[in-house]
């Protein structure tokens, strides 16, 4: 109950500026939108009718038709569920993969932790799209293969983060208490490490969601992510673009629906930053 108190006491305040609530409000919306897409979608987003490519707006069309008939609004709605599901299984995986390592690096002698930094900057060396293209030539593309090229990309970023929190907190006088009270070294990471440095990963997670949309966005845009006929809005744009002579509006709503995404997740998160650790509000 406490935890949960907490929790809506830091979503208060950062909801408290307009910046905030408006990047909240896109937040909630997006969410429902990719949960509930087969209940908002007014068509099958992959139904094809040929005889009624590039419909303007209509009752019947609410944002018109891509250029195999299909209804686009429906396509933007689901591509909302492709986005969120690549974004929020990205980040969970590099969140845990970056812990665990941040953990192990500040816990591990001095050899095991340069080999672990070592690694987080081998990685991070590669620039994404470099990394993409290797792992994409071996697998080829998918959902799956953007989820995996995103949270091992980003999993340096947590991972340095955690090792960061941990060095701050393993010698602090409250650990060292339960030690002499003969505390397990499990204990003392699940019960006492993890809960402590949970906050600014998690801030960290929700500021790098709309990173992923839009990494997701490009390499589906380039045909390195998710495949047709699937509706992600890296796809919507590139089918619009090689059709733009015929109609400009796929690509304009395709683009505006990225774009806002983007924008709202960053606001939300800047406020949540802002709310978890009032230091930096004041230092902008």
């Amino acid at each position: 109950m406490t935890t949960l108190f907490a929790i809506l006491a830091t979503l208060r305040r950062a909801t408290g500026s307009v910046t905030g609530a408006v990047g909240f409000a896109i937040f909630v919306l997006v969410i429902l939108a990719a949960l509930f897409a087969p209940v908002i979608a007014t068509h099958d987003p992959d139904a094809l009718d040929v005889m009624n490519r590039f419909a303007p707006p209509s009752a019947a069309h609410w944002l018109g038709t891509d250029h195999l008939g299909r209804d686009l609004f429906s396509r933007l709605i689901h591509g909302a569920t492709i986005a969120m599901s690549v974004a929020l299984s990205a980040i969970a995986l590099a969140l845990a993969a970056g812990t665990v390592l941040g953990i192990l690096a500040a816990y591990l002698s001095d050899r095991g932790e340069r080999v672990i930094l070592i690694l987080f900057d081998v990685i991070a060396a590669f620039p994404s799209l470099v990394l993409a293209l290797a792992i994409v030539a071996v697998f080829g593309p998918s959902t799956g293969v953007v989820v995996a090229i995103v949270a091992l990309t980003m999993t340096p970023h947590f991972g340095r983060v955690a090792r960061a929190q941990v060095l701050t907190l393993k010698n602090a006088p409250f650990l060292e208490a339960e030690r002499i009270l003969g505390a397990s070294g499990t204990r003392i990471v699940f019960v006492h490490l993890l809960p402590n440095i949970m906050g600014p990963l998690v801030v960290l997670a929700s500021m790098d969601i709309p990173v992923v949309i839009t990494i997701e966005a490009g390499l589906s845009f380039l045909g390195l992510g998710v495949r047709p006929p699937l509706a992600s809005w890296g796809t919507l744009i590139q089918d619009g673009y090689q059709f733009l002579s015929d109609s400009w509006i796929p690509v304009v709503v395709s683009s505006l629906a990225l774009a806002l995404a983007t924008l709202g997740f960053t606001l939300f998160g800047e406020a949540l930053r802002d709310a978890v650790d009032p230091r930096i509000g004041r230092e902008r």
